[in-house]
């Protein structure tokens, strides 16, 4: 059997043992509740177990598992303390870090994408990986004319292994679920494995990534490399200097963890309003504080990977600005009307307005503050809130729709909203959608 042959049992057999492993402590549990101990301390232990083997097995894998720890640790935020606290090093860790390819693979493949003589492209190349992702590993070069460059290798067997791995947790979703109160799971999945192609595609990669590097070249926020080569499976880019998000988030100063959130949030508005582009993958290794001397008014956000983006020709969507200003100004009939016309909710489906205005209003408290400060505590209050049964809000929540055309933007506000809230960021956010969000400044469109 072959390396990579024997590599796909492997990861399949780790991944289909998830349900094995969480069924054995479900029985465990029970039999534990019929020794007399309180049912909510084994329910706690249970989901302690249950996250602790998700998350070890997301982390020894690349590929979609790897993809799917990925998005999933942004949600850390929302996770009780009680589950999140021992798993946050292991959630993190899935942000940065994966077993590295060997150095005689990525020579094989930059022979094979760059020709034999790849190495007079460079005046130094590191053979030892420098990052990992979830479909390739970055190493460190000098290019040819002296620029120091990252030099992004796609793993061979990518694309096989993204959907083997996504195949195989869409049957366990179901399980994974509870883990993240008020997340879907399945749908989650299935968008991952829609975006497959275009992830391992490179030359798409290296368009959405210089459309963005020309636009915020000069910029005084913004920092994002630009692209130097690119064949198949290689890309070749600037490199990219300083501080790791998950590094502030972790142990950050009060000045640092405000100044990269509201940059991540003016990236959020003003990438799609300048570009056309939406930067679908914001999870903490995805960008980098860069800091100088000077004050925090002066550092500067660094933004990679671009393999997922949203294609919005007109920025975000006019109705989301618009609608987001009417629930403020407590227009609920309009409200549930604009959320009608744009097919969050169905033409059968009869709604309260008010009760529809109730059940937004809470979420988007960070759109009506001239300053906001992103908790885990207030985000753990939404999912909560949409995920207990009890709550008319999970009535509610239960016959709204999410359309395809807004699928993407959902979750990358979504996951956006989680690395504020594991950043603790404070910052005038409302001020950035004024300025960038289209119909949110009324009749301005963008601001």
């Amino acid at each position: 059997m072959s390396d990579l042959p024997r590599k796909a049992v492997t990861r399949t057999a780790k991944l289909a043992a998830l349900p094995l492993g969480i069924a054995g402590r479900a029985t465990l549990g029970l039999g534990k509740r019929i020794g007399g101990r309180p049912a909510d301390v084994v329910a706690a232990e249970m989901q302690q177990r249950t996250a602790d083997q998700l998350f070890k097995v997301l982390g020894e894998l690349k590929g979609g598992a790897m993809k799917f720890g990925q998005v999933l640790s942004v949600f850390e935020a929302a996770l009780p303390e009680e589950v999140a606290g021992p798993y946050r090093a292991a959630l993190t860790k899935l942000q940065d870090a994966a077993p590295p390819m060997p150095a005689a693979t990525v020579h094989t493949v930059l022979a094979e994408r760059l020709g034999a003589r790849w190495r007079d492209d460079f005046l130094e190349f590191d053979d030892r990986p420098a990052a990992a992702a979830s479909i390739g590993q970055v190493h460190r070069g000098v290019w040819r004319d002296g620029r120091v460059v990252a030099v992004k290798v796609q793993y061979p067997g990518a694309g096989e292994a993204l959907l083997s791995d996504l195949n195989q947790l869409s049957r366990v979703a179901r399980l994974i679920g509870p883990l993240i109160p008020g997340l879907d799971i399945k749908p989650l999945i299935a968008e991952l494995r829609e975006r497959v192609a275009e992830e391992l595609d490179y030359a798409l990669e290296a368009k959405a990534q210089q459309a963005h590097a020309e636009e915020f070249e000069g910029d005084p926020d913004i920092r994002v490399p630009a692209v130097v080569a690119q064949s198949d499976q290689v890309l070749v880019s600037e490199w990219l200097d300083g501080v790791p998000l998950a590094e502030i988030i972790a142990r950050g100063s009060r000045e640092e963890r405000d100044r990269a959130g509201w940059l991540l949030v003016r990236f959020l508005f003003a990438g799609p309003a300048r570009t056309g582009l939406l930067h679908a993958d914001p999870h903490p290794g995805n960008f980098r504080l860069i800091k100088d001397d000077g004050p925090p008014e002066g550092w500067l956000l660094g933004v990679m990977d671009f393999g997922t983006v949203d294609r919005l020709p007109e920025g975000l969507p006019l109705p989301v600005g618009t609608a987001l200003r009417m629930a403020l100004a407590g227009e609920a009939g309009a409200v549930l009307e604009m959320l009608r016309q744009e097919g969050f909710v169905k033409p059968t489906i009869e709604l309260d307005p008010d009760a529809v205005l109730d059940y937004l209003m809470p979420m988007i408290e960070p759109a009506a503050e001239d300053r906001f400060t992103f908790t885990r505590a207030w985000m753990r209050t939404q999912a909560a809130r949409i995920a207990d049964p009890r709550s008319p809000a999970y009535d509610l929540g239960k016959q709204l729709n999410l359309p395809p055309s807004y699928l993407l933007i959902h979750r990358v506000t979504l996951s956006t909203i989680g690395v504020l809230c594991q950043l603790g960021a404070e910052a005038p956010f409302r001020r950035e959608m004024l300025e960038w969000l289209p119909g949110f400044a009324r009749d301005e469109g963008l601001g």
